[in-house]
C-alpha cells in the first residue's frame, strides 16, 4: 500500500499555468583540498565514543603490540599445538594466523598432544590462500645440519646410532640425519665383518661435509688416532734392534705380512718369513696370530719398524749334517727352475744347484724346463759342497750309468747303427745314437760317388741316418762314424771299366776355360782338359755333344777319370816320350803321384786316418828328397 502511494504521490499532477519567474542561484563554495592521509585525525570520527585518554590509549596500543609476534621467512621458531585433526596438525607461533602442517611431518613423535611445544620452520608468512605455510620437518633438518656442521668446526665427539650396513661401510644416524662411516673409519685395524656394529651406538668425529649434497662422513678411528700417535712415539722410542717383541698379525699381503705390536704396525718381508723359499705368506702364518718377531731396524722419521721371524730360529745351514759331504746322494724338492738349472731343496732353507749339464749325458744342452719342473722331487749327487759361502752344487746323471764307460763294446769299429740327426757343419754331420752318446759323420763319408758341397743337401736335422762306427775315441768321447760304408765302393768296379787307355762314350754336360765335365755310364762323371777337347774336324766340342772319349787318368782315392778325344789329337799335341827313361825317373814320379795322392786324400780322410797318413806322407817325402839326388848319378 505504502509502494502504492509512493508510485501516486510521484506521479506528475497537472498544475495551473504559473506566470514564470526568474531562478535565482547562489554563487558555489569553493571546494577544499583534500587531507593527505598520514595527516587525516582518525580519532576524531570517534571522538564522542572516546572514554581513553592519550596515556590510556597509549599503554592499551603496547600492550596489544606485545600480543602480536615478529616473524621472518625461512627461520625456526617454536610454536603451540592448538588442534589435532587426522590429517594435519595446527600450530600457533603467536602471528595473526595460525599454521597447518601435514601430520605425516610428526611421524617420528607418535605422541604428539595439543599443547605440546614444537619447532617449526617458517616456509612463508601468507601463501596463495593467505594462509601461514610452516614445516616440521624442515625445522628438525635445519637444525640438525646447524649442529652437525657447529661438531665439524670445534671437532667435537658425538654419539650416533648405526642404523645398517651398506656397500663399503656404515649408515649412522647423528642429529637425526643419516651420514656415512666407511669401513677403513671404522677402527686402526682391518674389519672384516661390518655386520657386528649394526644397531649399537658409537662415537664419532664428523670428518667432512659435503654443504652441497647435504653429506657428512664420520669417523670412529679419529677418535682413537691421537691416543696411537702418543703410543706409536712412545713404542719407538723404546725399540732395539735384536729385541724381540709379541705381536698380532694385522694384515697379509703377496710381499708381506704387517705385525701389531701394540699400537704400533711392523712388516715382515717375504724373505724374513722363512729360511726356505715360500710362494705366499699364508704359507707361514694366519690373520689373528700372535707370533714372536725380532726387530731387523727402524725408521724414526718415517715410523717404519721392519721385522724378521724367521731370524728365530738357526739358520738351516748351521745345522746342517757335519758328516755330509761330496759324492752323498740326497734327496730333494725342486723350488725353483731356470733355463740354467734348478735349485732343490734338500732341508729347509738349504738349496742346492743343478746345472742343466749335470742333467743328463747328452752333450746337447737344452734348457732345465725339459727335464724338471716345481715340485718334483729328486734325487742328486753333491758335486760341490761349501759350507762358508753357503753353497752346494749337485748332479743327476752321476746316478746314471756313464754311457762311455763300456763305448767300445757297445758300439765296435765296424758296427752298424741308426743314428737321429742333430746337428750340421761344414766338415760334417752330428749325430745321436742315444742320450748322451753323440757322433760325427764326416762329409767325404756321405757318399761314394755324389759330390757334396754341404751336409744340409743330404739329410735333415731329426732325421734318421744309418751309419757304420769307423773309429771310436774313449777318453775325448769321440766317435768317427760313416754313411757311404755301408755299402761297397763302387770305384773299386769303376777301376776294372774305366782303364786308362780305354774309350767311352760320354756327353759334355758342362764347360769352362779350362775343361770339360762328361757323363760316363754308370752315373760317373769325367773331366776332359780344354787342351783335349778338339774333335777330328779341329772343332771343340760343345755341350750336349756325345762322342767317344778315351781314359788318360783314373786315380780311385780321389774319384777321379781324365779324359781325351780321340788318340789322333791327343798324340799330335802330346811331345813324344820315349822308352828310354831311367829307373831313378820312374821313381821320382812315382814318389810324386805318391804324395799328391795322400795329400788329396788327407783332405778327405776322416778323422781317425789322419795321423797315421801325416806319418805316410812324412815317409814318402823323405824318398822323394833321396830319389831327387840320385838322379844326376843316373844321368
Amino acid at each position: 500500500m505504502e509502494e502504492q502511494e509512493n508510485i501516486i504521490n510521484e506521479a506528475p499532477v497537472e498544475a495551473a499555468p504559473v506566470a514564470e519567474k526568474p531562478v535565482e542561484r547562489k554563487p558555489k563554495a569553493p571546494k577544499q583540498k583534500p587531507v593527505p592521509a598520514e595527516d587525516f585525525d582518525w580519532t576524531s570520527s570517534h571522538k564522542k565514543f572516546d572514554n581513553y585518554s592519550a596515556d590510556e590509549r597509549q599503554k592499551l596500543e603496547e600492550k596489544y603490540a606485545g600480543t602480536m609476534s615478529q616473524v621472518a621467512d625461512h627461520e625456526v621458531i617454536e610454536g603451540t599445538v592448538v588442534a589435532i585433526t587426522p590429517r594435519e596438525v595446527v600450530v600457533n607461533i603467536g602471528y595473526k594466523s595460525d599454521g597447518v602442517i601435514a601430520i605425516t611431518e610428526f611421524r617420528t613423535n607418535p605422541n604428539l598432544k595439543v599443547g605440546d611445544k614444537v619447532e617449526v620452520y617458517v616456509e612463508n608468512q601468507e601463501g596463495p590462500n593467505g594462509q601461514l605455510i610452516l614445516s616440521h620437518k624442515k625445522a628438525l633438518l635445519l637444525k640438525s645440519w646447524d649442529r652437525v656442521n657447529e661438531a665439524f668446526e670445534k671437532g667435537e665427539i658425538i654419539n650416533g646410532y648405526v642404523k645398517s650396513r651398506t656397500k663399503g661401510g656404515l649408515i649412522v644416524e647423528v642429529f637425526g640425519l643419516e651420514a656415512f662411516l666407511p669401513g677403513s673409519q671404522i677402527d686402526v685395524k682391518p674389519i672384516r665383518d661390518y655386520d657386528v656394529f649394526v644397531d649399537s651406538v658409537m662415537e664419532f668425529k664428523v670428518v667432512k661435509i659435503n654443504q652441497e649434497f647435504k653429506n657428512v662422513v664420520v669417523s670412529h678411528k679419529a677418535l682413537i688416532e691421537d691416543e696411537l700417535e702418543a703410543q706409536k712415539a712412545e713404542i719407538i722410542s723404546k725399540l732395539e734392534k735384536g729385541q724381540i717383541l709379541e705381536g698380532v698379525v694385522k694384515n697379509i699381503t703377496s710381499y708381506g705380512v704387517f705385525i701389531d705390536l701394540g699400537g704400533v704396525d711392523g712388516l715382515i718381508h717375504i724373505t724374513d718369513l722363512s729360511w726356505g723359499r715360500i710362494s705366499h705368506p699364508e704359507e707361514v702364518v694366519t690373520l689373528d696370530e700372535k707370533i714372536k718377531v725380532v726387530i731387523l731396524d727402524f725408521d724414526d722419521n718415517k715410523k717404519r719398524i721392519a721385522l724378521g721371524l724367521k731370524q728365530l730360529t738357526p739358520h738351516p745351514w748351521d745345522a746342517l749334517d757335519a758328516n755330509l759331504q761330496v759324492g752323498d746322494t740326497v734327496k730333494g724338492k725342486v723350488v725353483v727352475v731356470a733355463d740354467y738349472g734348478a735349485f732343490v731343496e734338500i732341508a729347509p732353507g738349504v738349496e742346492g744347484l743343478i746345472h742343466v749339464s749335470e742333467m743328463s749325458w747328452s752333450q746337447h744342452l737344452r734348457s732345465a724346463q725339459d727335464f724338471l719342473k716345481v715340485g718334483d722331487e729328486v734325487e742328486a749327487k753333491i758335486l760341490t759342497l761349501d759350507r762358508e759361502e753357503r753353497k752346494m752344487s749337485l748332479g743327476m746323471k752321476q746316478l746314471m750309468p756313464d754311457p762311455w764307460a763300456s763305448i767300445a763294446d757297445r758300439y765296435p769299429v765296424g758296427s752298424k747303427h741308426t743314428a737321429t740327426v742333430r746337428n750340421f757343419t761344414n766338415f760334417g754331420i752330428f749325430v745321436e745314437l742315444e742320450e748322451g752318446v753323440d757322433g760325427l759323420i764326416h762329409i767325404s763319408d756321405l757318399s761314394w760317388s755324389k759330390k757334396i758341397k754341404h751336409p744340409a743337401e743330404f739329410t735333415k736335422v731329426g732325421e734318421t741316418i744309418e751309419v757304420v762306427v769307423l773309429d771310436v775315441d774313449q777318453e775325448n768321447r769321440r766317435l768317427s762314424l760313416g754313411h757311404k760304408q755301408l755299402e761297397e765302393n763302387p770305384w773299386d768296379v769303376f777301376e776294372t771299366v774305366f782303364t786308362v787307355g780305354s774309350m767311352q762314350q760320354g756327353t759334355v754336360i758342362s764347360a769352362t776355360d779350362k775343361g770339360a765335365v762328361v757323363s760316363l755310364p754308370y752315373g760317373v762323371e769325367g773331366f776332359c782338359p780344354s787342351r783335349y777337347m778338339k774333335k777330328e774336324d779341329g772343332t771343340a766340342a760343345k755341350v750336349d755333344d756325345t762322342l767317344e772319349f778315351k781314359v788318360l787318368e783314373f786315380n780311385k782315392e780321389n774319384k777321379k777319370i781324365i779324359l781325351a778325344l780321340p788318340k789322333v789329337e791327343v798324340e799330335k799335341e802330346a811331345p813324344a816320350k820315349t822308352n828310354e827313361e831311367s829307373e831313378a825317373e820312374k821313381a821320382a814320379k812315382q814318389t810324386k803321384r805318391t804324395v799328391k795322392q795322400i795329400n788329396d786324400n788327407i783332405e778327405h780322410s776322416t778323422l781317425g786316418d789322419l795321423e797315421v797318413l801325416a806319418g805316410l806322407k812324412e815317409n814318402l817325402e823323405k824318398q822323394e828328397k833321396a830319389a831327387a839326388k840320385e838322379e844326376p848319378k843316373a844321368e
